[in-house]
C-alpha cells in the first residue's frame, strides 16, 4: 500500500521554504545590525554624539524588525548569528549609556536575552579600556579612573555567573579576555598617575642658581 507522500512532501517544502527565506533574510539583517553598532561605538569614541544616537536608532528599529522577523523561528532567533548580532547591539548600547550617563541600559528594553546581554557586558570591557587609553594619550585624568571603576564593577558582577557555556553562550572565556584587560588597564593606569607626580614635581623644583662672583681689581 503506497504511502501517499505528496501532501506531506508539499507541506514541508512549504515549511522549509519560508524557513530558509527567514534565515537568509535574517542573516542579511545581522550583517546590518553589527554595521549599526559598530559605526556607533567609533561615534561614541570620537565624541560625535549624534551620529552615535543616528546609528543606535536604526540599530534599534532593525533589532526590532529580526525579532518580529523570527517570532515564529526561534530557532532561528537563537541561533549563533543571531544573538552574536544581538550582543553587538548590547554593547554598543552599553559603551554609549556608560560613557554618556554613567548606567547600564535595561536589558528587558533593548529585548535582548539577559545570556547574550552579559555576554555584550563583558565585551563592552575591551571599549571602556580603549576609551581609557585614547584619555591617557593626553595625560593622567579622573575620567578614566571613573571608567576603570565601571570595569572593574562588571568584572566583578561577571566572575558570580559561574554557569555552562550552554547556559551562559561561552561567558567563561570572555570573562577571562576582561580579566586580563582590566589587569592591564590598571596597571596603565596607575604608570600614567606616577608619570603625572612626578612632572609635577619637576615643575616645582627650581635649581639653584649659579652665583656670579665680583672680579676684584
Amino acid at each position: 500500500m503506497p504511502l501517499e507522500l505528496e501532501a506531506l512532501a508539499e507541506h514541508v517544502q512549504q515549511d522549509f521554504e519560508a524557513r530558509n527565506a527567514a534565515r537568509e533574510q535574517a542573516l542579511a539583517q545581522t550583517r546590518a545590525l553589527i554595521r549599526f553598532c559598530a559605526r556607533a561605538i567609533q561615534a561614541v569614541h570620537r565624541g560625535d554624539e549624534a551620529l552615535a544616537q543616528e546609528m543606535l536608532g536604526q540599530a534599534r528599529d532593525l533589532a526590532q524588525s529580526l525579532r518580529a522577523a523570527l517570532a515564529p523561528y526561534p530557532d532561528l532567533y537563537y541561533a549563533g548569528y543571531t544573538q552574536d548580532a544581538l550582543k553587538e547591539y548590547a554593547e554598543a548600547n552599553i559603551v554609549y549609556d556608560l560613557l554618556h550617563h554613567g548606567r547600564l541600559p535595561d536589558p528587558q528594553a533593548l529585548g535582548v536575552p539577559y545570556n547574550t546581554f552579559v555576554r555584550g557586558l563583558a565585551e563592552a570591557i575591551g571599549e571602556l579600556r580603549r576609551h581609557i587609553l585614547n584619555i591617557l594619550r593626553h595625560g593622567y585624568s579622573p575620567e578614566a579612573e571613573t571608567l576603570l571603576a565601571y570595569m572593574d564593577e562588571i568584572y566583578g558582577l561577571l566572575v558570580t555567573l559561574d554557569y555552562p557555556d550552554a547556559i551562559t553562550g561561552g561567558l567563561r572565556r570572555l570573562t577571562d579576555i576582561a580579566r586580563s584587560l582590566l589587569e592591564r588597564t590598571r596597571g596603565e593606569l596607575t604608570m600614567s598617575l606616577r608619570l603625572q607626580v612626578v612632572e609635577r614635581a619637576l615643575q616645582r623644583w627650581q635649581p639653584p642658581q649659579p652665583r656670579h662672583q665680583e672680579r676684584t681689581g
